[in-house]
């Protein structure tokens, strides 16, 4: 068996910060680091026409990824399956809610067709949730990851996966199939949680994080934050240490950004100089990796984020 790919948690000797903690306002502006170039290269229109054929759905697109354009561009795309309505309402998502359409069990096949299609190295597979189905979508996420190997067994294949409502055969559904990353967000920090996520519980996220651990042992796992929803930044290094303590190997923090008017407003900006001195206290905390910038999100680079964890375990 090989050797575990995780670093030891290490224990900073003080969480609290002397910085001051920013007013929380409502910015009336966007800053100059968030914008991006709009989508529209040769690879971006190919892919998009490719997903319509498949009757596959993006993440991409349905949460409004500011980086589609560069992702795209670089053949690289964070599928979303069991349909495109999610059966959770949180505050700062863009994915549509009600109820779910059927679930479709040739999904796996049309995935894994069109990531053969693209000769993919790194696939990253997420899905809305799904409280309707027994398992919360499970099997699907295990289908993918096993239609996607037999036709490119050196794929390797990361899995972005709802909490499952705690349910551990769910999850060991998943981990079953190996998965190479298992990934779930953990969003914001415990005091925000009822109000960002009412659908989900912060201590459930973090067990979700232990038991695959337990259950795949030389595995990576891998979480992300969202910043700029109303955090103080001791509640984000405890949020982090929280993370460690769960033997999470990859950690991914990026900026908050309104959706619509109806959507949670955003309490501040944060700077490009704070996202990469988070990324050092990461790195002091002993993540393998941390992918902390205004505009990551979970998946973006997500191909350097599982070479960069494996290099650095």
């Amino acid at each position: 068996m090989a050797a575990p790919l995780v670093q030891p948690i290490r224990t900073l000797p003080v969480l609290e910060s002397n910085r001051p903690i920013p007013v929380q306002q409502t910015p009336t502006r966007k800053p100059s680091w968030i914008k991006v170039k709009a989508p529209g290269g040769e690879n971006y229109i190919r892919l998009k026409q490719l997903m319509r054929e498949l009757d596959l759905h993006t993440v991409c697109e349905e949460a409004r990824c500011p980086n589609i354009g560069e992702c795209w561009d670089h053949q690289a795309a964070t599928f979303m399956i069991l349909g495109d309505v999610c059966t959770r309402n949180c505050a700062y998502c863009a994915v549509a809610h009600g109820t779910p359409t059927a679930f479709d069990p040739l999904e796996p096949l049309r995935l894994a067709e069109a990531v053969e299609a693209m000769g993919l190295q790194h696939v990253v597979i997420t899905s809305v949730d799904r409280d309707d189905l027994p398992n919360g979508g499970a099997e699907a996420f295990a289908g993918c990851v096993t239609e996607i190997r037999k036709r490119l067994p050196e794929t390797s294949v990361e899995v972005l996966i709802p909490d499952f409502k705690g349910s551990e055969p769910a999850l060991q559904i998943v981990m079953d199939s190996r998965p190479t990353i298992l990934n779930h967000n953990l969003e914001t920090v415990e005091r925000l949680y009822r109000t960002v996520r009412p659908g989900g519980r912060y201590d459930r996220a973090l067990e979700l994080y232990r038991r695959a651990r337990r259950m795949v042992p030389d595995g990576l796992t891998k979480a992300g934050i969202i910043l700029g929803m109303g955090e103080e930044w001791d509640e984000l290094l405890a949020a982090m240490q929280d993370l460690r303590r769960s033997d999470v190997n990859i950690l991914t923090l990026g900026q908050y950004l309104r959706p619509s008017d109806s959507h949670l407003a955003v309490a501040r900006f944060y700077t490009p100089a704070e996202f990469a001195e988070l990324a050092d206290v990461g790195h002091a905390m002993g993540f393998s990796h941390v992918q902390s910038s205004p505009l990551t999100r979970s998946s973006y680079h997500a191909w350097d984020q599982a070479k960069a964890a494996t290099r650095n375990s």
